[in-house]
């Protein structure tokens, strides 16, 4: 089933729920209809009749998260430009549209449910495997492309790292998540959606090939080592779920619980390279896993932690696993090889482990890794796991990112009133050297280096933003690429290289 066949069969089984109707209705003509009516009437054609989902984005409260409740009303009043939803400020009264803003915050009455069946009911293959030209078809670097997600009307932006020139832009799922995953030669990237929609992208060709839902609320995606499979973790329902990297094809469903039969959702999962072998941090429940692919089947290794954890990182040589305790004061490291919890970390407020980094200093290998809740910059000894230094910054940070060849890491302050600033630490006297303002009162974010640690992009974080290309050593900008509220960037070259100023 191609991608346009599959969308008729999904438009035509909602309208069919429900008695939907294609063709709103005035407000006028709907009087007094309560509002799950109202919903069933106006949204479910695009958004599922169980608000699960489906030309549209799912409208569940989990799903939601990151969209207050005034830009949600001002989205159903003036709709999302760029993408179908169209205003209904014309259609419904402003008492109406209130109520279905509420509506769709509030849980749903009727059970959730995304298994097996449906999963590979979603399954939409565009391109099979091998039917699409192995040469690319523009000229460029392959190794040096960026891809742009554009969270401000949903589109990823192809750029060139040479040139620093947009080579393609086309649009994405919704709530794009947990950053793109490429396949090991960088042809393919494998993009998760907070609803659960994995999309499969041909770079070579620019061309979606294949996607699959694999769950209601997913929190990320990871590419196996050899290319072969992509593992999802969700949030909703407790799940991970192995596909087949070349169509998206289903493998395993893997309910995520432990031997008492208590669920959990998935904190985050990563491919382990050196070990052939994805690890997952469950939220709710004090384990970690590692999955490895036997038959095409998941095999678990459950390791009992002795905390919750939040976030998480590794070691280069994927030895230890440093979590983020979901309590934000401290974080522990994991052997992996034995399961075991080998020390603790004090750590002042909620590290983003997820962007932490590593370098060399003075002979030894340190990492470092900014926090959500305190202005702060934790350095730490990968040896002695101690805290060698804090770095005190003007508010808690999101990203942090460096590369081998550059001298500097950049650090932002996303959270508080000084987010339009940005530090640059000289990772051999672990000071912060400079504090930058690209853009006062706009946000500034999410640094990526280009293959070379030469350039580097920084994400002005706005409707009205742009991609500003910096001089890696002179720290001086050279240009800006105008962009639609663009957050992460993700150099082909430096993601599959596993380079060690970028997360993986």
């Amino acid at each position: 089933m191609n991608l346009t066949q599959a969308r008729t069969k999904i438009i035509s089984t909602l309208l069919l729920a429900g008695s939907v109707m294609a063709t709103p209705l005035l407000a006028s003509e709907s009087g007094e209809t309560g509002t799950d009516t109202l919903y069933l009437q106006q949204c479910a054609a695009c958004h599922g009749p169980d608000r699960l989902g489906g030309m549209g984005p799912a409208l569940l409260p989990e799903n939601l998260g990151r969209l207050k409740k005034a830009e949600a009303e001002k989205v159903i009043r003036e709709g999302r430009p760029a993408t179908q939803m169209a205003g209904y400020k014309d259609i419904l009264n402003d008492q109406q549209i209130a109520a279905l803003t509420d509506f769709i915050y509030q849980p749903p009455s009727h059970e959730l449910k995304w298994g097996e069946a449906e999963i590979r009911n979603s399954q939409e293959v565009s391109h099979a495997a091998g039917s699409l030209p192995d040469e690319p078809a523009f000229e460029a670097d392959m190794m040096n492309l960026f891809l742009v997600v554009e969270i401000g009307d949903h589109h990823v932006t192809l750029l060139d790292g040479d040139k620093m020139e947009p080579i393609h832009r086309f649009p994405s799922r919704f709530a794009l998540h947990g950053g793109p995953k490429y396949s090991p030669d960088g042809r393919y990237v494998y993009f998760g959606s907070r609803d659960g929609w994995i999309t499969k992208y041909d770079i070579y060709n620019l061309k979606v090939v294949a996607e699959v839902r694999a769950g209601i609320n997913m929190r990320n995606i990871a590419v196996s080592a050899d290319g072969n499979y992509v593992l999802a973790a969700n949030y909703l329902p407790h799940s991970m779920v192995l596909f087949d990297a070349a169509n998206l094809e289903m493998l395993d469903f893997i309910p995520v619980e432990n031997d008492a039969g208590e669920s959990s959702r998935v904190s985050a999962v990563y491919t382990a390279p050196p070990r052939s072998s994805f690890i997952a941090a469950l939220k709710d429940i004090p384990e970690a896993w590692e999955i490895t692919v036997e038959n095409q089947k998941a095999k678990l290794r459950r390791m009992t932690t002795d905390t919750l954890l939040d976030d998480f990182f590794f070691d280069p040589g994927y030895q230890h696993l440093i979590g983020a305790a979901r309590d934000g004061k401290h974080g522990v490291v994991i052997d992996l090889d034995t399961g075991k919890t080998t020390a603790e970390l004090p750590l002042p407020g909620m590290p983003h482990l997820g962007s932490g980094i590593t370098w060399e200093y003075e002979g030894r290998r340190v990492m470092a890794t900014p926090h959500f809740r305190a202005g702060a910059i934790s350095i730490i000894d990968m040896d002695t796991w101690e805290v060698i230094k804090t770095l005190e910054t003007e508010g808690p940070g999101f990203f942090m990112r460096s590369h081998e060849n550059s001298r500097y890491a950049w650090a932002d302050v996303f959270f508080g009133p000084n987010a339009d600033k940005v530090h640059i630490i000289d990772k051999q006297t672990l000071e912060i050297v400079k504090t930058l303002q690209p853009e006062p009162g706009k946000v500034a974010a999410h640094v990526e280096f280009d293959r070379h640690g030469e350039k580097l992009l920084l994400s002005i974080w706005d409707d009205d933003g742009a991609i500003i290309v910096y001089d890696a050593d002179t720290l001086e900008e050279e240009k800006r690429i105008p962009m639609n509220k663009p957050s992460g960037k993700y150099n082909v070259w430096n993601k599959i290289n596993y380079e060690e100023g970028t997360s993986h």
